[in-house]
């Protein structure tokens, strides 16, 4: 009755507009309070937020958004959109395959999904619409390409995830490269398609000489170092997630310096916002840790485990009902919410079925860019809309094709999950 009582005053507060972390610790410190007394509460209360905070790996989330922030500043991405619109320029839709390309390259070394939507609206739409693209068209492709950096390393999504299951960090990151490929080959596959059927929506081509292609190239070399940084010491065992992080951290902030992009201004904004959303993160961290020391208290996930147990369905049918219920609730809610109020409660079962935490962990990513151009949230897709001044509605009709794609993806990666495992079972 009283985790009955728990979940209806959880869904309350949600209703009427509370704030997800704070919903999960009125929720969580009302149902122990009912549960363990006053002593209890006070107890949890009292040593929640150092035993959730207490992770070295934790640093890893403000040293990857002090990353990126440093990145935006650098203007990287501007340089690899046109280095990649120089060699795809004859390409019929060659600047939405850029776009694509950009999203990934950019999501390598960022792990902001709307600093990489905010950045690349900037960037390749202008320059599509310049070349006669159709802007709903113009502005799906920039707002699915900006979920790629929840997906491709370093990503703040991922590393979230890792502090909530307890999965391997380093796992997930790595496990998180093979399908970012694959869902930017969806992304351009879908491109294409839709040039071939409808030409006009990228009516025009642009030519460039071998000299213009070679010049181009030079951004490559920045970005390769600052990969290397991060995933790529990751992969080889040479650095942990968070000394990975900071070597990124470190290189952004030395290329921003080195193009003379970096005013103790811009530093200070980079500084202060990377404070203001780590804050935050740790604040959600601290009201799911409440919420779930209420679960662990009443045995709530091991009654769920064992409700499921017997049911009698097969475990890939309780996979696919549980990729339904995160396909709706990333049109509802966004990632960080989704994840917080799920994942104490489904991993276990996910891990009772058999299936593995960092391959879950990745499906529940690629299911969560879903809801990222998903209406009512779709959080991309205001973020295009609002940099771009193209209305919300023509950016959603122009990202339907790509989430029919992901959708898939997601049914790719689940019926061949060594897609996610290959790269983390070959690790140093």
């Amino acid at each position: 009755m009283t985790v009955a009582i728990t979940l209806a005053l959880l869904l309350a507060l949600l209703a009427i507009g509370i704030p997800v972390a704070f919903t999960l610790a009125i929720a969580g410190a009302a149902g122990l309070l009912v549960t363990g007394g006053p002593t209890l509460l006070h107890g949890i209360l009292e040593s929640a937020p150092l035993s959730t905070l207490d992770s070295f790996e934790f640093i890893t989330i403000p040293m990857f958004i002090l990353m990126a922030q440093l990145l935006t500043i650098s203007g990287i991405a501007d340089n690899l959109f046109d280095a990649a619109a120089v060699w795809l320029g004859r390409t019929k839709g060659g600047l939405a395959i850029a776009t694509a390309i950009t999203g990934a390259a950019f999501g390598a070394i960022s792990g902001s999904s709307t600093a990489s939507a905010a950045t690349l609206s900037s960037t390749s739409i202008p320059a599509m619409m310049q070349q006669g693209y159709e802007r709903k068209f113009a502005s799906g492709v920039v707002a699915i390409s900006g979920t790629l950096a929840m997906l491709i390393p370093p990503s703040i999504a991922i590393v979230f995830y890792g502090l909530l299951s307890g999965a391997s960090i380093a796992k997930l990151l790595v496990a998180g490269v093979m399908p970012g490929l694959v869902v930017t080959l969806a992304i351009i596959l879908t491109v294409k398609y839709l040039v071939f059927r409808e030409p006009a929506l990228a009516p025009s081509k642009q030519s460039y000489t071998w000299t213009q292609k070679i010049e181009s190239l030079k951004v490559i070399g920045p970005f390769a170092v600052i990969f290397t940084f991060v995933t790529g010491s990751i992969y080889l065992g040479i650095a942990t997630p968070v000394e990975a992080s900071v070597l990124g951290a470190f290189s952004s902030l030395v290329y921003a310096m080195i193009l003379r992009r970096l005013t103790l201004k811009n530093f200070y904004e980079a500084a202060v916002s990377t404070a203001r959303t780590t804050a935050m993160i740790a604040l959600v961290l601290i009201c799911a840790q409440i919420f779930s020391y209420f679960l662990t208290l009443t045995q709530s996930t091991q009654a769920l485990i064992q409700l499921v147990g017997d049911s009698g369905l097969d475990s890939w049918l309780i996979l696919l009902i549980i990729i339904v219920i995160y396909l709706a609730l990333g049109c509802l809610l966004d990632l960080i919410s989704t994840l917080i109020l799920t994942v104490p409660v489904v991993l276990p079962i996910i891990v009772a079925l058999g299936y593995d935490p960092i391959w879950f962990g990745i499906v529940v990513i690629v299911t969560a860019e879903v809801g990222m151009v998903t209406p009512p949230v779709g959080l991309n897709v205001f973020v295009v809309s609002k940099y771009t001044g193209i209305p919300v509605t023509d950016v959603f009709r122009g990202v339907g094709p790509h989430f029919i794609a992901h959708l898939a993806v997601i049914a790719l990666l689940c019926f061949f999950p060594g897609i996610v495992m290959w790269l983390p079972e070959l690790m140093g």
